[in-house]
């Protein structure tokens, strides 16, 4: 590396595995990165993290992330961390947590969830306030559940915290959230832009508990403190951002702000499939959740759990690789293994029919595919709507879509989505696109540039143009009728 070269490194702590990128700062070139993974536990709907683990997870990525990039630790000027979102790492006097974190999948919230929206008045409340439904994936649910399932691990907090908000506090040494973030917990208002102490109420919380919100996901909330510089092996000067949430992350990592729709909604297909676009103006529609973005700006979110895992059990399931797979025909596999976020079915699991003496492996597998884009292209049409937009009307429909996530690299995944859609796509170049996000905003951070003009400079939204495949109408029919017929049964 050059000797006056400035460095900012990215940092992306997922449900699965922490990622690290080392970014040069003017051009927005990855010189390096590295990944350490995490371990996930828990069934019947309980999925559980050591918020420990994540810390160590993050030093082992960025160590390996320098020497990928052959860094010298001196030009290296600031960081962030972005994190999945909702989760619920709870803290005693020491910072230490008090039990295993609550992830964002883990559904055994769904009754507090109930609870908590009548409580309130109903969903319309809560959308008036916080542009969000209560659904079991956030974290005032979770903290509900705890209360009343763990008593004495919530009467222990001395601190409550987000996934990123962790990490970025054992960084700097200061309690901190971003308002992208902040906006999962439920008991932070989108209308007022802090937290609304009726919902802290209703839930138990007391403000004291919680971090402090930084007006953006880029604003400079200290440097390394000399403990985490020497574990990480990094100047003690380094500046930290405050970070914010994943999906926050990818937006400004994808160059997504400013006024209105953007013209290339996001469709993410991870662990969970992920629908989004930076907007201007605030949502407030049933089924889509109406966060903050790291900006300043607003992030409307359709999020469905099943997606990429779901489709790589089925394919496993089959004895079939993920490759494997071909168009459903007549059979409809809806993959809520997990249960589901949008539609909200909490106690889902999947459902198959349509099946017949010719349905061949490589069908069924073909349906799962479809069952899962089927879930989120509807989650988009629902977010579309929610921005004023008619997801039927031409001039929606000629818009590409970016598609991003690990299934944007697969061939049948781009493939499924373009003939359920009939949209055309840009697929990024970049693969790493919430750590090339969290390194915009600590370069923001730094130079005190927008995080978003940033990244958009650095052209990490560019990438391959697919055109659209003929829409499957029929296909599409097919599964919207058997989802519609078998709601009532799911939700039981």
């Amino acid at each position: 590396m050059r000797g006056q070269q400035r460095v900012v490194i990215g940092v992306d702590s997922s449900t699965q595995a922490t990622k690290a990128v080392v970014v040069d700062v003017e051009t927005g070139r990855i010189q390096g990165q590295g990944r350490a993974p995490h371990t996930v536990t828990g069934a019947d709907g309980a999925r559980e993290s050591d918020p420990e683990a994540w810390w160590s997870a993050l030093g082992e990525a960025v160590a390996a992330g320098l020497k990928d990039a052959g860094a010298d630790p001196s030009a290296v000027t600031g960081i962030a961390v972005a994190g999945q979102q909702h989760g619920l790492v709870v803290l005693d006097a020491a910072g230490r947590p008090v039990r295993p974190a609550l992830l964002w999948n883990d559904t055994r919230s769904a009754p507090q969830a109930a609870a908590l929206t009548e409580a309130l008045g109903g969903p319309g409340a809560w959308l008036a306030r916080t542009g969000s439904e209560p659904v079991a994936s956030m974290t005032a649910t979770k903290w509900q559940w705890l209360r009343e399932h763990e008593p004495a691990a919530a009467d222990a907090a001395a601190a409550v915290r987000l996934p990123h908000d962790f990490l970025t506090e054992r960084l700097a040494g200061t309690a901190v959230t971003d308002p992208g973030d902040a906006s999962g917990t439920l008991w932070y208002a989108t209308t007022t832009g802090g937290y609304d102490p009726e919902l802290l109420d209703l839930v138990g919380m007391d403000a004291k508990l919680l971090p402090e919100v930084a007006p953006t996901g880029a604003t400079r909330v200290g440097t390394l403190t000399p403990a985490a510089a020497e574990a990480l092996g990094l100047p003690a000067g380094t500046v930290v951002a405050a970070g914010t949430g994943d999906n926050m992350a990818a937006a400004v990592g994808l160059g997504l702000g400013g006024a209105g729709l953007l013209d290339h909604p996001v469709v993410s297909l991870g662990t969970s499939g992920t629908v989004f676009a930076a907007s201007r103006t605030r949502p407030a529609a049933p089924g889509i959740a109406g966060f903050a973005a790291a900006d300043g700006g607003y992030l409307p979110l359709g999020c469905t759990l099943n997606c990429t895992l779901a489709v790589d059990r089925i394919a496993a399931l089959l004895g079939l690789d993920r490759a494997d797979a071909e168009p459903g025909g007549a059979a409809v596999l809806l993959p809520y293994l997990d249960g589901e976020r949008t539609p909200d079915l909490p106690h889902a699991s999947g459902l198959l029919t349509g099946i017949r003496h010719d349905t061949t492996p490589r069908q069924l597998l073909g349906a799962a595919y479809e069952g899962a884009a089927f879930t989120v292209l509807r989650a988009l049409d629902e977010l579309l709507r929610a921005c004023g937009l008619d997801p039927a009307a031409s001039e929606v429909r000629d818009r590409p879509l970016r598609l991003t996530g690990g299934g944007a690299q697969g061939r049948f995944w781009r493939d499924t989505v373009r003939r359920l859609s009939g949209r055309p796509l840009v697929v990024p170049h970049h693969t790493e696109l919430v750590a090339l996000g969290a390194a915009a905003l600590a370069a923001g951070a730094v130079t005190g540039d927008d995080p978003v003009a940033t990244a958009a400079a650095w052209g990490a939204g560019e990438g391959e143009a697919l055109p659209p495949l003929p829409r499957d109408q029929e296909a599409w029919d097919r599964i919207e009728s058997v989802l519609d017929r078998a709601a009532p049964t799911l939700l039981s």
